[in-house]
């Protein structure tokens, strides 16, 4: 456990010491509230189009937050690697389950830091819209979306260790723009049909945005079916990145 706290800690100052934790994870999501805020003053009413009314806007925003997390998992474990720390590190008593819970966590915890800031603003920007966010709801959002936190952060793990430091960013622009454009963010998936709809229902990120705006609106008729799609992709793809892990760390050993 002491392993496992001290190569968590390390890990957590060096989000710390990089700028662009602060403006991608938490000062973006802020910045994005506030622009669409903005555009939805600008929509008539007759156009009866609430998709970025803050109520709305808040769930999606937070799940779009959370893919620039898997962004800073996946960038913090490829630049070990290409630095040739993790391969001194596996000389020492420290095991992969330390390593990865040493990855895991500080980002777990920038997850929540960002879910919380991202509620918080909300509710501020719903008061001053005239649009009362329920600050329970705002805090079960932030719960509901913890399945989602851990998907990304395990596809960041993934990524970091099957790539390299400068194919891995590319890839997670990849997920980046899926979690945008797939995740019902900027559209309303539910009035569209076809192929493009199929997909999102497929994906766990409609799925989270899904569950934290019915957490919001305290509304829980499909709720428990989001949270079951982003939980069963969080336990797979948990495990697929420990056992990826895990297997690359026995390979640079060998």
């Amino acid at each position: 456990m002491d392993r496992t706290i001290s190569f968590a800690s390390r890990n957590f100052k060096e989000l710390l010491r990089d700028p662009l934790s602060y403006i991608f994870c938490l000062g973006f999501p802020l910045v994005m509230l506030v622009i669409m805020t903005l555009v939805n003053s600008s929509i008539p009413p007759e156009a009866k189009m609430t998709i970025f009314r803050i109520d709305n806007l808040s769930g999606g925003i937070a799940v779009f937050g959370l893919s620039f997390v898997m962004l800073f998992t996946c960038l913090s474990v490829s630049k070990d690697r290409a630095g040739s720390f993790l391969v001194r590190l596996y000389a020492s008593p420290m095991r992969s389950s330390d390593f990865i819970a040493g990855y895991i966590l500080p980002v777990f915890l920038l997850s929540m830091m960002q879910l919380i800031i991202t509620f918080i603003a909300s509710v501020i920007i719903g008061l001053i819209v005239g649009i009362q966010l329920d600050i329970l709801g705002c805090l079960l959002a932030s719960l509901s979306l913890i399945p989602l936190s851990v998907t990304m952060i395990s596809i960041g793990l993934l990524f970091g260790t099957l790539f390299s430091e400068k194919a891995s960013p590319g890839l997670c622009s990849i997920v980046i723009s899926l979690a945008s454009f797939l995740g019902g963010v900027w559209f309303d998936v539910e009035g569209i049909d076809g192929v493009l709809s199929t997909i999102c229902n497929i994906l766990p990120f409609f799925h989270g945005t899904k569950a934290a705006r019915a957490a919001i609106a305290m509304e829980f008729g499909d709720y428990w079916t989001h949270i079951g799609v982003t939980a069963a992709y969080a336990l797979v793809f948990t495990i697929i990145s420990i056992l990826v892990f895990r297997k690359k760390m026995k390979a640079d050993l060998s």
